[in-house]
């Protein structure tokens, strides 16, 4: 009898002691996690701003994809909710409490079970020389209940500090992958208005054109902009010539007027495009594929019977803006190659 008194002692004092050792556990809980992102801070706040997205890049759902998802009324931005309920995750609920649209993102997330818990999650993005770097914190209070749960099985940082490594890994693979998505579409004959545009000309090397262009486009853009020359249309680069074999180009970098303009600055000239007829093809996607898209467009003009107009014009018209679309997935391009009025036989 006295022997089961001892031991009915000593596991007393072993509850107790183990709850005053629960009850001294920090009641605060705080971590976060980093990833420098090749990707502007807009197509990374566009993703984790929608809760839709979200599935994609959990590493919750990526173990337990049987879980089950709601949204509320909202799915993305302020008052946004998502709400999880499934066997092993338990329940709960994240909403989007505040944002500052490509800086930082604020929200509240609440567990029912295993066990209940208040937190706050942040989203801070921070552009640097490498990219966009992306921290995903957490930071909540601790109840006694949750205090033993972590006694137990390890704090909320060892449970989920390489979850938060895993969705940023995905979500640093998804938004790659997402700016790498491109196509290529041949439309096939057009005709083409012409008509009056400003330009500028240099002639080089094939492997400095892009840097011509970026030097030179602005800077016709610019002129207009000036003398207040109304522009008729989207930017276009003329290419005058096309040595391959000499390694050697002539280029123009134009911008569409609605009249024939006198200029004032010699390297500033005006110039005008008669109506022709051409093919045309679409690139959507990152200019790295223009090289591409101009040799799908040449290989489709004699495999369905056309022939290129001699010294006819061929144009690179960008009918999008890439300082106001982040993501080059967006970038539109259209090719315009001048070819005889014959039309081909069948």
């Amino acid at each position: 009898m006295k022997t089961f008194k001892y031991f009915a002692f000593i596991f007393l004092i072993a509850i107790i002691g183990t709850a005053i050792y629960i009850a001294v556990q920090p009641n605060e809980f705080s971590f976060s996690r980093s990833r420098v992102m090749k990707a502007p801070a807009p197509v990374i706040f566009k993703k984790i701003n929608d809760f839709e997205n979200w599935q994609v890049f959990s590493p919750w759902i990526e173990r337990h994809p049987n879980t089950e998802i709601t949204y509320g009324t909202k799915h993305f931005g302020v008052g946004a909710t998502y709400n999880w309920h499934g066997a092993v995750l338990g329940e709960g609920s994240i909403k989007t409490v505040a944002a500052n649209e490509n800086q930082f993102m604020s929200q509240h997330m609440s567990t029912l079970k295993p066990y209940e818990s208040e937190s706050e999650i942040h989203w801070d993005l921070e552009p640097t020389d490498e990219g966009t770097k992306v921290t995903w914190s957490i930071e909540g209070e601790q109840s006694f209940m949750a205090k033993m749960y972590a006694t137990f099985t390890g704090s909320v940082e060892t449970h989920m500090g390489p979850d938060f490594e895993r969705g940023l890994f995905k979500l640093d693979s998804i938004v790659t992958a997402d700016m790498k998505v491109y196509s290529i579409t041949v439309n096939g004959i057009t005709d083409h208005g012409g008509g009056y545009y400003l330009y500028n000309s240099a002639s080089c090397k094939i492997d400095e054109v892009e840097s011509k262009m970026q030097d030179m486009l602005p800077k016709v853009k610019a002129y207009a902009l000036k003398n207040n020359i109304t522009m008729a249309g989207s930017p276009f680069i003329h290419y005058i010539t096309w040595d391959a074999e000499n390694n050697a180009a002539i280029i123009s970098c134009c911008v569409p007027t609605t009249d024939r303009v006198i200029t004032t600055d010699s390297d500033i000239l005006t110039g005008q495009l008669l109506p022709f007829k051409a093919i045309k093809t679409t690139l959507k996607g990152n200019y790295s594929h223009l090289k591409e898209a101009w040799a799908t467009a040449m290989k489709y003009i004699p495999e369905h019977g056309f022939e290129l107009e001699d010294n006819g014009p061929m144009l690179e018209v960008y009918t999008t803006d890439s300082a106001t679309l982040p993501n080059p997935a967006d970038w539109v391009t259209e090719l315009y190659i001048a070819i005889k009025q014959t039309p081909p036989t069948e």
